[in-house]
């Protein structure tokens, strides 16, 4: 088989024509019932969720009152990509997402690998909100005085990596009740569970119980989950005006002051956070087929629900850090405990009770992306028939709904939140990077129907060189020495927590008399604890690497650098080097703007995230290769019609 047929294209002629050929191939059409209205409610459904509830603490934490930039900066990255999700839409109008748009584009093998990874975006993304949802349920049954076993509440990475950490930081002198209340809650769920042999039984059944229900709803109807979507955005929009409503009367202007604390670096922290709370808007593009005029409403609802959220979060966001100290809001709940910490206890149950709604409306939303993109991959012959199978009453996809259901509902009893958020993120933001770039494959070709809706064109010509420039101009003079330090891959400094939690009792003795000859000052009531010992000195940068310098332990211990510390770097000069390829591409080719700067920002924001997610997203677009060379490619549609 020749190379060339790797990027074998389906064209868009061919797709429409597909649909109406999809009955006498034995594929039953999905029931058409959505509007633009609907899909507005599904795009809120899936962005506000874990945002509000969860993440926005973190992130305004980090950068301090400045986060409403950060939401800025995400929201507009995923407008841009929402521009070429529309056109691509309003062009392609079948289910699919942006494994269709790419099929168009970019051939079989790039729709392919970008099929394999939406796989990872809504499977690993339903699994991230199932395991919020529990916590969120959970808290809710804690404050009504119902307590379930630890063990029954927490997955099981994070009961085991928590013990072990829990386990160090006691060694090293740190008592139980000065642990964090996430250490304590994993140290009690690893000790109390039931064993088997050295095996420990901790597994997440709420989140379980979760996905069964929402799966069974999806499972059902898309009327019947358009109908519970509807309800639920409405309860908690509701509730997030209430909070607003309530929360401006306790606003203390002095609490926005000073407005980024942390400067730039700090607002920048929090963005692989925020940008989950936003990703699930590509998910109203799955439902193209069940749209009454998807060329006309996919774009609108993508458009209105990106706009109405991003309102939500920036208030929401300037209300919270009014209302109590930015430094304050490091927390999971951030909603609820401002008002816990105004003695407003009536207003953090309505708030829990809303989080809990909340969250499963996003995985509702997410629930149903998936099996459609399974039912498009199955239709082009990439995967088995019987995924594109289509319920003859309920009219959804159902064999894939169920598979969806196992996927999801399996790892969310044991797999780790950070992970998973991670892996959703990157698996997201390179489906944005791949539409992006499809717009502007595609922008002068003239054999291409169009549909209602064309991303509006601004030359990139200058534009892009001119960002490029300015963004070293103020790299190297109001940024100088991160710039340096990050090209000369300069030794940094670890933090105190992986220094103690790095040491054996030997190394832990040593460094606890260091510290006392130095004149460290006990801040606990314990018989001795290193990391408050030694986390007093990292306030202030230049005296913490001096008593880090003089610790009687390995150097290896202490710092990170030479080839552990670059590769830590690998994905932002892959960014960097992609951006001048870009640049010279949007010079020559006159590209438009606005795919150009949603293809930049998203690859910018897969930079942000540690190499590790993105080694972990290779290894799972290597089993992808290997499933679409052993079994898809000979069973292409596209193949069997060359035969």
């Amino acid at each position: 088989m020749a190379f060339s047929s790797l990027f074998r294209k389906k064209t868009v002629q061919d797709i429409l024509k597909q649909i109406e050929k999809n009955e006498a191939d034995g594929h039953a059409t999905l029931g058409r019932y959505l509007t633009a209205r609907d899909l507005t409610a599904f795009g809120i459904a899936a962005i506000v969720g874990a945002g509000i509830f969860s993440t926005i603490g973190k992130a305004s934490s980090d950068g301090g009152p400045a986060v409403i930039f950060l939401f800025l900066f995400t929201a507009l990255a995923c407008s841009f990509a929402a521009f070429a999700y529309a056109e691509f839409a309003s062009m392609v109008p079948v289910s699919g997402s942006a494994y269709t748009y790419s099929y168009v584009a970019f051939g079989e093998l790039i729709a392919w690998i970008i099929g394999w990874a939406l796989i990872m975006e809504y499977a690993i993304g339903n699994i991230t909100v199932a395991i919020s949802w529990s916590d969120y349920f959970t808290g809710l049954l804690e404050s009504m005085g119902i307590h379930l076993p630890q063990w029954i509440q927490m997955d099981y990475l994070t009961a085991s990596n928590g013990f072990k950490d829990a386990t160090a930081l006691m060694q090293s002198g740190k008592s139980y009740e000065n642990l964090s209340e996430g250490l304590k809650a994993a140290y009690t769920a690893w000790t109390t569970s039931p064993t088997l042999g050295v095996f420990h039984f901790v597994a997440d059944l709420p989140a379980l119980f979760i996905v069964i229900l929402i799966t069974a709803l999806v499972y059902r109807g898309m009327k019947e989950s358009r109908n519970a979507s509807n309800v639920m955005v409405v309860v908690k929009l509701c509730i997030i005006l209430l909070v607003i409503s309530v929360g401006v009367f306790y606003v203390d202007t002095d609490n926005w002051t000073p407005f980024a604390p942390n400067g730039v670096s700090g607002v920048l922290k929090g963005v692989s956070a925020v940008f989950f709370a936003y990703i699930g808007f590509d998910a109203i593009s799955t439902t193209a087929e069940e749209c009454k005029d998807p060329q006309r409403d996919l774009p609108r609802g993508m458009m209105w629900a990106i706009i109405i959220c991003t309102i939500l979060y920036i208030v929401v966001a300037l209300v919270l850090t009014g209302m109590v100290n930015y430094t304050e809001l490091n927390v999971g709940d951030p909603l609820a405990f401002v008002f816990h910490k105004l003695d407003l206890k009536w207003m953090s149950g309505i708030v829990a009770v809303s989080a809990v709604i909340a969250m499963a409306s996003v995985l509702l939303v997410f629930q149903m992306g998936q099996p459609r993109i399974w039912m498009s991959m199955s239709r082009d012959g990439l995967l088995p028939k019987r995924f594109s199978r289509v319920h003859p009453k309920f009219k959804t996809p159902s064999y894939a709904t169920v598979v969806t259901g196992f996927v999801v509902a399996v790892p969310a009893l044991f797999l780790n939140l950070t992970m998973v958020t991670d892996l959703c993120s990157i698996g997201t933001l390179f489906a944005f990077v791949l539409v992006c770039a499809g717009v502007l494959v595609l922008q002068n070709k003239t054999d291409i129907p169009r549909g209602k809706f064309k991303t509006p064109y601004v030359n990139s010509k200058y534009v892009i060189p001119f960002m490029l420039a300015a963004g070293l101009y103020f790299a190297f003079n109001y940024n100088n020495k991160a710039t340096m330090d990050f090209l000369t891959n300069e030794t940094q400094v670890n933090n105190a927590t992986d220094i103690i939690t790095s040491l054996n009792k030997e190394e832990s003795k040593k460094v606890y008399d260091y510290l006392v000859s130095i004149g460290a000052q006990k801040t606990t009531d314990a018989t001795l604890d290193l990391e408050n010992l030694l986390s007093q000195y990292q306030k202030e940068d230049v005296k913490y690497a001096a008593v880090v310098a003089g610790l009687p332990i390995d150097n290896a211990l202490k710092y990170e650098s030479g080839l552990s510390l670059f590769k830590h770097k690998i994905p932002m000069w892959i960014f960097l080097i992609v951006l001048v390829g870009l640049t010279f591409w949007s010079f020559s080719e006159n590209l438009s703007l606005i795919p150009l700067l949603g293809l930049v920002s998203c690859l910018y924001m897969m930079a942000e995230l540690s190499v590790w997610n993105w080694i972990y997203f290779t290894a799972w677009l290597l089993i992808g290769l290997m499933i679409y060379f052993g079994f898809s490619r000979k069973n292409s549609k596209l193949n069997l019609k060359e035969a």
